[in-house]
């Protein structure tokens, strides 16, 4: 005879340990590479390492008793230090990337003028960096972290076994990125039917983007959030599960490139004293060019999330473990 055996149930607490100490364990691998400063994937590892420690201390609150500088308020100040460092990483790449386009020699010139300047911001994000990760703060950090990885503390939830807890956990993060006021930026109701403007050209999508660009950019964070969720849960779930994640970090890298569009003209604007217009003509435009044909691709996800079918495959993905 052969006896079946059952697999083992895991409980909400194990979920929460195992994704605590992953994160924190990366954080604290990429942390000697930041500090020398030689290759910025450190930097951008240890910062993806920490936001996604951030989501599981955050969405675990409820089945884990950590210590106070553990806290998501906490991690989040020291990951806004590394984030500003890397945001302006990111901005170098754009730049050295738009200086070998075919720009006038004047433009070139001052995007040049525009690295010296970045230059220097850098000087002075890494010596904050560096002295962030010196603070009591980020010290404390880790070692009650170490702490409570030794000799864990858990509420009562974490004993609750994880599919019965899992869809309670994920549907209140995929309501509030359904439910977005970004899905709507660009459209019109008309007889209770929402109409996508495919008409709009690029001056256009400018004006929108000045007057509705914030709230395009906090749907781009509430994807992250979810889909950062989302990620701590795969092996949970079947394959309509990971094509709603992929889903999702679409639209988080589609209007994520967006806002870093958006960011640079503005950066450049405040390096020179005057809008780009004036300083960088066709880099303004490329910049403007590059703007719409990402809203092209933007717009077929966002007729796809404001349909009925698609919103409502989602949250029976969600409320269907494996």
């Amino acid at each position: 005879m052969i006896l079946a055996i059952q697999p083992e149930v895991k409980a909400l607490g194990n979920y929460a340990y195992s994704a605590i100490q992953k994160h924190f364990k990366k954080t604290l691998k990429w942390e000697t590479d930041v500090k020398k400063d030689k290759d910025p994937e450190a930097l951008h590892q240890m910062r993806v390492g920490m936001r996604r420690l951030r989501t599981a201390v955050t969405r675990f609150a409820l089945a884990v008793n950590l210590p106070k500088p553990a806290s998501d308020k906490n991690i989040g100040k020291i990951a806004r230090h590394l984030g500003n460092l890397r945001d302006l990483d990111v901005l170098k790449e754009t730049l050295k990337n738009l200086e070998q386009s075919h720009l006038p020699h004047k433009e070139q010139k001052l995007m040049q003028t525009a690295l010296d300047a970045l230059g220097k911001q850098r000087e002075e994000a890494l010596a904050d960096v560096k002295s962030t990760l010196k603070d009591d703060r980020y010290k404390s950090l880790k070692q009650t972290l170490k702490e409570w990885l030794e000799e864990p503390f858990y509420q009562l939830l974490a004993y609750l076994p994880i599919q019965q807890v899992l869809p309670d956990l994920l549907l209140p993060e995929v309501s509030s990125f359904l439910l977005h006021p970004g899905w709507l930026i660009g459209t019109q109701v008309e007889k209770a039917e929402i109409i996508i403007a495919r008409d709009w050209e690029t001056q256009r999508l400018e004006q929108e983007l000045a007057t509705n660009g914030d709230i395009l950019h906090d749907l781009r964070k509430q994807a992250k959030r979810l889909r950062y969720q989302m990620e701590l849960f795969t092996d949970l779930y079947g394959e309509s599960y990971t094509a709603c994640i992929a889903e999702v970090k679409s639209v988080q890298e589609i209007l994520g490139a967006m806002q870093d569009s958006v960011v640079l003209a503005e950066w450049l604007a405040d390096v020179f004293k005057s809008e780009i217009h004036s300083q960088l003509p066709t880099l303004a435009s490329l910049l403007a060019q590059n703007r719409y044909k990402l809203w092209q691709q933007w717009q077929p996800l966002q007729q796809q999330y404001l349909e009925d079918q698609t919103r409502h495959g989602f949250h029976l993905t969600i409320l269907h473990p494996v």
